[in-house]
């Protein structure tokens, strides 16, 4: 699990875009539920990948980056709405199915 935890992260890390596909995916839940929660975690992953692609341009980050703190924070905090705006997006669509 936690060797899981690490090759996602660096992923991300590595490759800022990455988070950009997330934070698309996000976006097309609010689209289709216009649920706030997904449009909260689509801009906090938009957010992320730009924090990203700064740090990975050296531009925050003067080359002494090898421990990264900042990823005990960020990192929890985007799965925590990731899944909220999940739980919310699959819920509506239940709600919707047994409505109909």
């Amino acid at each position: 699990m936690e060797q899981t935890a690490i090759y996602v992260a660096t992923v991300f890390i590595a490759h800022p875009w990455a988070a950009l596909l997330v934070a698309g995916g996000c976006a097309a839940l609010w689209w289709l539920g216009h649920n706030k929660v997904a449009l909260a975690a689509a801009i906090a992953w938009a957010g992320y990948a730009g924090y990203e692609y700064l740090m990975f341009g050296r531009i925050l980050c003067t080359g002494d980056c090898n421990i990264r703190v900042d990823i005990l924070l960020i990192y929890p905090l985007l799965v925590l709405i990731s899944i909220l705006a999940a739980a919310l997006g699959i819920r509506s669509r239940v709600l919707q199915q047994c409505a109909a």
